[in-house]
């Protein structure tokens, strides 16, 4: 197999980071319109994420956090994002790289996308690739994340229904 030396997956990764990177930018100008909200799936440890130590032992290793109704102050930069949330009653400012974001989900229109990180590829010995998720799922209504970080309406094995669309089908083996 010849090696790819362009990096399409990386390419394609950073292109799709650009789509998340392009509705948070619209939500922070302009607010959520319509129905649409963000669940937000993303590394806890992850190099640049910053969240208090509380949060950080709640979720050690992953957190879904949801834009919906109670955020504020959303900034959006070329590499990450930064947002206030509620957790408990306790305001809280969180620090997210975009290299740190796992999943995308926006439930009103059954749009997702899902990423595989440096971190999990670098302990698969494979390239980083993104793949995008069209869930047929209904997630929790909830204006704070869910008690369990992966309880966010998307996982890694799609549901009935649900179309999912790996760059690996179109590589040649």
């Amino acid at each position: 197999m010849a090696t790819d030396l362009i990096r399409y997956d990386v390419l394609t990764r950073d292109a799709l980071r650009g789509v998340l990177r392009r509705v948070l930018t619209d939500a922070a100008e302009h607010g959520l319109p319509g129905e649409h909200h963000f669940y937000i799936t993303f590394l806890s440890t992850a190099e640049g994420v910053k969240l208090s130590p509380r949060l950080l032992s709640q979720y050690p290793q992953e957190m879904t956090v949801i834009l919906q109704h109670q955020f504020w102050d959303l900034v959006v930069t070329e590499d990450h994002f930064e947002v206030g949330l509620s957790f408990g009653g306790i305001p809280e400012r969180l620090v997210v790289p975009y290299s740190a974001i796992t999943r995308f989900f926006d439930p009103s229109v059954q749009f997702g996308l899902q990423f595989e990180t440096a971190e999990s590829a670098a302990g698969e010995g494979e390239p980083a690739t993104a793949e995008a998720d069209v869930e047929k799922t209904n997630p929790p209504a909830a204006s704070e994340p869910p008690d369990h970080p992966d309880d966010d309406g998307g996982d890694d094995h799609p549901r009935e229904g649900a179309q999912v669309v790996r760059l690996d089908r179109f590589r040649k083996k």
